[in-house]
């Protein structure tokens, strides 16, 4: 008889961004393990703040999607910047959910993507009185990441979220934590509680590699992802030096106007936006670059950009300009290069010092093994799969 799991995330295809490519791949896995996988999700509105047009004016929509139940869910869709309309619209998430929860059967097991801290705390408030197994990932640390983000101040808003977060971690039989910061931290609240440390793996086909970068010319240096505060790509626009590369962006996000009017308004300088393609397009098109960068304006403390891996199966160099716990893995897998977060004079020396040259077809490959022994999906979901 298959087992039955359900997964409770905020991020799920058709969205695109690491969230919603990591609760799929998971989901997408246990489906090939034999397991009965459902999923619970909001209707689709990541990252527009807008609910796609398939999904306009339903309350529920559930259906099949190659043997997965996926239920979508009522949500007041925003990505607004006022924090009340933010909280409104994960409580009204929330509600969706116990609404959920009292008029369907939910399975024995059930894994619950944290954050947001709201929409895991209903979960894990509601189910754990069923007497359900629940097993809380947790991708980033908050509220610390919004504190260190700027998003927070220490007031008494800032200690209710606290008491939120220990009170997830505490009525979790099991807490999957992608980053040692974030398992350490784990452990210091719940230091008896069961955890894993379970990455944020890509899990796709990597095709035959062929050397479609010439040696001649600038560095052709991309940033594909989102374009928000945290990743700082505006101002990664004002503060490179393009004496020896060219930049080209992928993506969108809240930053996207900005960066377009800075590209209309110094013609002069190489900077290419190329918008927001599909994921396996992107995978494609990302052959044809030298060198990709993965910035963040601060260090955030649990945090490790799935980038790094995702490129890594590509055999893409990386400059790592972020800091923390992502730092030490590029150093000790030999990635790329790594920039202390913030420092821009310190980052345009170091990609000074690379030339177009070192960045040939045998380091892309040595990457790119690297990745598929050391980065593997299957092995890891399948050692959890055991130790839980």
């Amino acid at each position: 008889m298959m087992k039955s799991i359900l997964i409770i995330t905020s991020y799920f295809p058709p969205e695109i961004g690491a969230a919603s490519n990591r609760m799929f791949h998971l989901a997408e896995g246990l489906k090939k393990r034999k397991y009965k996988v459902s999923v619970i999700t909001p209707l689709p509105n990541y990252p527009t703040g807008k609910i796609f047009p398939k999904y306009k004016g339903k309350f529920k929509y559930t259906n099949i999607e190659n043997n997965i139940t996926i239920h979508r869910l009522w949500l007041y869709a925003s990505n607004s910047k006022n924090k009340f309309i933010r909280l409104f619209a994960m409580f009204s998430y929330s509600f969706s959910l116990i609404w959920f929860f009292i008029w369907n059967k939910i399975p024995q097991t059930i894994i619950i993507q944290s954050p947001p801290l709201l929409v895991a705390f209903t979960s894990m408030l509601f189910l754990h009185s069923k007497n359900r197994r629940l097993i809380l990932n947790v991708s980033d640390l908050w509220p610390i990441a919004g504190l260190e983000l700027g998003v927070f101040r220490e007031n008494f808003s800032y200690k209710i979220l606290q008491n939120i977060e220990q009170f997830n971690y505490k009525k979790a039989d099991i807490v999957l934590g992608q980053s040692e910061e974030i398992i350490t931290h784990i452990n210091s609240i719940s230091p008896h509680k069961k955890n894993f440390l379970y990455r944020n793996y890509p899990d796709f086909e990597v095709s035959d590699m062929e050397n479609k970068v010439t040696t001649k010319g600038k560095i052709k240096l991309v940033y594909a992802g989102l374009l928000g505060v945290a990743q700082g790509i505006y101002k990664l626009c004002n503060e490179l030096d393009y004496s020896t590369l060219e930049f080209h962006i992928y993506g969108t996000g809240g930053e996207q106007t900005k960066i377009e009017s800075f590209i209309t308004s110094h013609p002069e300088l190489p900077i290419f936006y190329h918008g927001e393609i599909s994921r396996n397009k992107l995978h494609k098109e990302l052959l044809n670059y030298d060198l990709t960068i993965i910035p963040l304006l601060k260090r955030i403390y649990g945090s490790v950009p799935s980038k790094i891996f995702e490129y890594a199966r590509l055999g893409l160099p990386l400059v790592y300009f972020g800091g923390g716990e992502g730092e030490r893995i590029v150093e000790r897998f030999n990635l790329g290069w790594v920039v202390e977060a913030g420092d821009y004079q310190a980052l345009n020396r170091k990609i000074s010092t690379i030339k177009k040259t070192d960045l040939n077809i045998e380091l892309k490959q040595k990457i790119r093994k690297t990745a598929l022994i050391e980065f593997d999906f299957n092995n890891q979901l399948d050692y959890m799969l055991t130790s839980i």
